[in-house]
């Protein structure tokens, strides 16, 4: 729970990010950069209790598979009442995707709405080798 101002503000630990429900199918086609994007990214930011809101961009290269898109909304939704920093967030998001597509490269990107005058880009990028 956070405290601001007076306020006492309650949210969900990380454990309630749902890994299980993220799927992927088989990719066997040439190396290309895949991109998507949403502007529906939410969190708690911890410390006050308040949302933060994020463009959330994916970019990977798969080695032999693809995240399915439907999963992939359902797993960022899992973190709508989640109490997590905007960084902490991004290397979670990150490092979740990663463990499942074992992508060739990896980068996530959220940029935060502006919050006491500053706007935050985390970016967060992994890789595998050829043997995985």
């Amino acid at each position: 729970m956070a405290t601001a101002e007076g306020r006492t503000i309650p949210f969900i630990g990380v454990e309630a990010i749902d890994t299980a429900v993220l799927e992927t199918f088989p990719y066997d086609g040439p190396e290309q950069e895949i991109s998507t994007v949403t502007n529906e990214f939410s969190a708690v930011c911890p410390f006050s209790g308040l949302p933060d809101q994020a463009i959330l961009t994916l970019r990977y290269v798969p080695s032999d598979c693809c995240v399915e898109l439907k999963s992939l909304k359902y797993y960022v939704m899992s973190y709508r009442n989640v109490g997590i920093f905007q960084e902490h967030a991004t290397a979670r998001l990150a490092e979740d995707l990663q463990r499942v597509l074992r992508a060739r490269t990896l980068t996530v990107t959220t940029l935060y709405n502006v919050r006491g005058g500053f706007e935050t880009t985390c970016s967060v990028t992994l890789t595998t080798n050829a043997d995985g």
